[in-house]
C-alpha cells in the first residue's frame, strides 16, 4: 500500500496569542482591512491570515506580545477594537453552546430500619 489514507488530515495552525498548534477549525481567522484587525470567520477575506482561539486569554496575550504586528509584518500598530468585540461574543457563543452536565439522580430512598422487626426474624 502507498501508505495514504482515505481520512483526511485536518489542518493545523498556530494561535499567535498563547502559540498553541490547534485544528484550523477551531481558530478563528484574523485578518488586516486597512490598518485594522478584523474577524474572519469564513476565511474568505484576502491576504495573509493569523489564527487566534475564540478567548480572551489568548487575545489578551496577542495584544500585549504586539502579535498581530509581527504576524503582518506591519511596520506600525494595528487596531484591535472590532476584533475584541468578536472574540467577546465569540467566546460568549462557545459558552452558550457547552450543554449542561446532566443531572444526578438522586440515590433511592431508603426505608428507615425497624430494629424490633430485624430482632424478630433473625431471633
Amino acid at each position: 500500500m502507498s501508505g495514504r489514507t482515505r481520512a483526511r488530515a485536518c489542518p493545523e495552525r498556530t494561535c499567535v496569542g498563547c502559540r498553541q498548534r490547534t485544528a484550523k477549525d477551531d481558530l478563528l481567522r484574523i485578518a488586516v482591512v486597512g490598518d485594522e484587525c478584523v474577524a474572519d470567520p469564513r476565511g474568505t477575506l484576502p491576504g495573509r491570515g493569523a489564527y487566534l482561539h475564540p478567548d480572551m486569554a489568548c487575545y489578551d496575550l496577542a495584544v500585549r506580545r504586539r502579535a498581530f504586528s509581527r504576524a503582518y509584518r506591519s511596520r506600525g500598530p494595528l487596531g484591535t477594537e472590532r476584533l475584541r468585540q468578536c472574540v467577546e461574543q465569540a467566546e460568549r457563543t462557545a459558552q452558550e453552546a457547552v450543554p449542561a452536565p446532566p443531572a444526578v439522580p438522586a440515590p433511592p430512598a431508603v426505608p428507615p430500619v425497624n430494629e424490633e422487626e430485624i430482632r424478630e426474624r433473625h431471633g
